[in-house]
């Protein structure tokens, strides 16, 4: 496998750990990266620090991502 399919499946492995923390649609999560570049501008770059970490942190990092650019987004779910 190579490392652009290894950043890949990190990012699904992500955005799946994100909604599931959250308790929404792994869609959703996917969406809302999409609008702010996240898994270009993000995930992708990060990858090689990220994926070395366990999964409580590398979700907090998206979660601190997300929250960065739509506060709105991750306050109406962590209610």
């Amino acid at each position: 496998m190579s490392r652009d399919q290894r950043a890949t499946e990190f990012a699904v492995f992500c955005v799946e750990n994100t909604a599931k923390r959250l308790g929404i649609n792994a869609r959703d999560v996917f969406m809302e990266l999409k609008k702010t570049d996240g898994i270009e501008q993000f995930l992708y770059p990060s990858y090689s620090t990220l994926h070395t970490q366990g999964k409580d942190y590398i979700v907090d990092e998206v979660l601190e991502y997300i929250h960065r650019h739509n506060p709105d987004f991750t306050s109406k779910r962590s209610a």
